[in-house]
């Protein structure tokens, strides 16, 4: 949901997939990516985003397992079997669109029978929640800046690590926008969203 929200402010990507009204069993697992959501360059080049969220504990662990979900849908040849047809065949059913251009490039990429079907780019969204020490602690106070500070030596670190599993996936040539949520708790905040979602166990 989160993802959601900072896709489509901020990046201005509508979803066009979502798995949630498509399962059944509360008690699984959601399959494949978290959702998929499109944009389209000014030279009409149909550019398809699969969503990915990841919250653990550790950063690294975060990224790791962010970038290793989403590498098969992205580097993989075209072909039947590939792990993001199983997405696409949703897609041409379930897709929900609001924006003509939109629309007319995804109908350009389901005609199999147009040159215009080539004009995709596979990309990648996603976001990776951690734990991280700089916030204070319960009923304490912290400087602003302090926290501030913290927070850009640690980017340097996230990126670097970013940069590395980008590189260990063969990545590197794909668009991707990564959202990084430091957290006082990640399991604090699953809890907290979970008890506001009505979902607490």
């Amino acid at each position: 949901m989160l993802l959601f929200l900072l896709a489509e402010r901020f990046l201005k990507l509508p979803q066009i997939l979502c798995k949630m009204d498509l399962k059944t069993d509360t008690r699984m697992h959601y399959h494949g990516a978290d959702g998929v959501y499109a944009g389209v360059t000014s030279d009409g080049i149909l550019k398809l985003y699969w969503g990915e969220s990841k919250l653990y504990n550790d950063a690294s662990a975060a990224i790791r397992a962010c970038l290793e979900s989403l590498a098969p849908f992205l580097i993989e040849p075209d072909h039947e079997g590939a792990e993001r047809e199983r997405d696409l065949i949703l897609l041409a059913d379930k897709a929900d669109l609001s924006k003509t251009q939109l629309t007319e490039a995804l109908k350009r990429y389901f005609d199999k029978n147009s040159p215009q079907s080539k004009r995709v780019r596979y990309c990648g969204v996603a976001l990776v929640g951690f734990d991280t020490d700089f916030y204070p602690a319960d009923q304490a106070k912290a400087v602003e800046d302090e926290i501030i500070g913290a927070a850009r030596a640690g980017l340097e670190v996230w990126r670097a690590a970013i940069g590395q599993r980008l590189k260990t996936e063969k990545l590197s040539q794909v668009d991707i926008e990564l959202f990084c949520l430091p957290l006082p708790s990640a399991d604090g905040f699953r809890a907290a969203f979970l008890t506001a979602m009505g979902l607490a166990q």
